[in-house]
C-alpha cells in the first residue's frame, strides 16, 4: 500500500499493509512525554509541547491511511494532581491547540469530537471545544477524539445514571448514554512508553479491542513504528469471543 508522505523505512513497510484489513478506529495513550524530557535535562512541559506534535503527525498519517477515527487520551481526570505548573501548562496547550489548529483540520476535512466531562473544564476552554467542533463539524475524512477530563469508571458511571431513566435495559441502550456513542468500538489500542496496563481509559468499549504496547516513548513514536504497529495489528485473528 502506497501512503502519501510517508519516507524511508516507513514507506517500505508501509507497502506491506492490506487496506482492507486496516482498523477502522486507532485509539491512543500517549504516555512518555515527561521521561521523554527528562532524559534530555529537559522540563517536563517541554515532552508535552513535543507529544502534540506527535499526535499532529499521527492524525495526518491516520488520515492518509484511510483510517476513520482517532482517539487520544489527552487530559485524563486523575491528571489534575498533577504538580500545578504543569496542569496549567496542559491546559494552555490545549487552547493552542484548539485556537491553532482548526484551520489545518478544516483542510484536512478532519472533524473534532471531544469524549469527556467537559463542564468542568475552566470556562474559556469550553467555550473554544464547542467553536472548533463547530467549525470543523463538515469533516468527512477523519474523526479526531481528544479525551479530555476523562476517565473510564465516571463514563460508565455517567451511562449508568442515564439508564436509571430508560424503559429498556440493553447493550444498546447503556451505550446511548456514552459521550460519543455513535462512535465503533476501537480496533486498536496503542499504548507507548513501555508501560502495560489501561489507565482509566475506554473500559467499556475496548472489550475487544487489540491491545499494542510499545517501549517507544510517545515524542519518538515515529511514522515507522506507527506502521509497525498497523503490521502487527493485520496479522492478528480477531475472534470477538468466538473459538
Amino acid at each position: 500500500m502506497e501512503v502519501e508522505g510517508l519516507k524511508g523505512k516507513a514507506a517500505e513497510l508501509a507497502r506491506s499493509l492490506i487496506e482492507e484489513k486496516l482498523p477502522a478506529h486507532v485509539a491512543f495513550i500517549m504516555d512518555g512525554n515527561g521521561r521523554w524530557a527528562q532524559k534530555r535535562g529537559l522540563p517536563r512541559v517541554k515532552g508535552h509541547e513535543r507529544g502534540a506534535k506527535t499526535l499532529r503527525r499521527v492524525v495526518k498519517v491516520s488520515a492518509r491511511l484511510g483510517i476513520k477515527y482517532v482517539t487520544a487520551f489527552s487530559f485524563s481526570k486523575e491528571n489534575w494532581n498533577r504538580p500545578r505548573e504543569e496542569v496549567d501548562f496542559l491546559l494552555n496547550l490545549l487552547r493552542r491547540y484548539l485556537k491553532n489548529e482548526v484551520g489545518t483540520l478544516k483542510k484536512h476535512r478532519i472533524k473534532l469530537k471531544i469524549a469527556g466531562d467537559k463542564e468542568e473544564l475552566p470556562e474559556d476552554i469550553q467555550e473554544k471545544i464547542e467553536k472548533a467542533e463547530k467549525e470543523t463539524s463538515s469533516g468527512d475524512r477523519l474523526e479526531l477524539i481528544l479525551a479530555l477530563n476523562y476517565g473510564g469508571r465516571a463514563e460508565i458511571l455517567k451511562a449508568a445514571k442515564g439508564m436509571a431513566e430508560e424503559d429498556e435495559f440493553s447493550m444498546e441502550a447503556f451505550r446511548r448514554h456514552l459521550y460519543l456513542p455513535y462512535v465503533p468500538d476501537p480496533d486498536l489500542l496503542i499504548r507507548t512508553s513501555g508501560e502495560m496496563r489501561i489507565s482509566n481509559f475506554l473500559l467499556w468499549q475496548i472489550a475487544y479491542t487489540e491491545l499494542y504496547f510499545t517501549p517507544v516513548l510517545w515524542p519518538d513514536f515515529s511514522d515507522e513504528e506507527y506502521i509497525k504497529a498497523l503490521l502487527d495489528y493485520q496479522r492478528r485473528e480477531r475472534r470477538f469471543g468466538r473459538i
